[in-house]
């Protein structure tokens, strides 16, 4: 059988709810780890959670930027323009998502679409699927009481001063959705990340 037609949610609706809900939670709570309840069984290097995100949120309308991995693969192309039709763009700045396999092919975040200062939901949100490096940070901002000590699989490297310029950006900026081992942690562009 065509893998493009197989691996996508048993059922697409209560499926897709699942997903949209742990993301909704997420970007409302920022660095609070959401499960991801999914069957989705996309063809590798996609990740399951990378897939379930993309079957969620990813249409015709969306343009879809792929990490080198991804793009190179064409039966996650298939799957993609099978389950999402979502045009694939080869450009960052044109995408409204970005799915990346690994930090280190994580183009600079400024790459990406920032939107604009009237239409800031046409950045692109960046869903990156992370190892289990994890770094010791200090949340603040929206959706933080005070302030939120955590652990997470954060980039290493320059990400923390490129993560404070997308946030000096606001309201323009991208959106970031880490996600792993059937969890999702949302950073939204109005989130202070600093070294804990």
């Amino acid at each position: 059988m065509d893998t493009s037609i197989e691996g996508g949610f048993a059922d697409v609706v209560f499926g897709a709810q699942s997903v949209f809900r742990a993301i909704m939670d997420g970007l409302a709570r920022p660095g609070t780890v959401q499960s991801i309840v999914s069957d989705a069984a996309p063809p590798a290097p996609l990740t399951s959670e990378l897939g379930a995100v993309a079957l969620t949120l990813c249409d015709h309308d969306t343009p879809v930027w792929l990490d080198p991995a991804l793009a190179a693969s064409e039966a996650v192309r298939a799957w993609l323009a099978f389950h999402c039709g979502a045009p694939i763009t080869e450009k960052a700045a044109e995408a409204q998502f970005a799915l990346v396999t690994d930090a280190s092919l994580l183009p600079q975040l400024q790459s990406f679409g920032q939107g604009t200062d009237e239409y800031p939901d046409r950045s692109t949100t960046v869903v990156l699927a992370t190892g289990h490096a994890t770094r010791a940070v200090t949340l603040k901002g929206p959706g933080i009481k005070d302030r939120l000590d955590s652990v997470l699989p954060l980039p290493s490297g320059e990400f923390l001063a490129q993560w404070a310029d997308n946030r000096e950006r606001f309201p323009r900026g991208i959106d970031l959705l880490l996600v792993r081992d059937g969890t999702l942690v949302a950073l939204p562009r109005t989130t202070r990340i600093s070294e804990a």
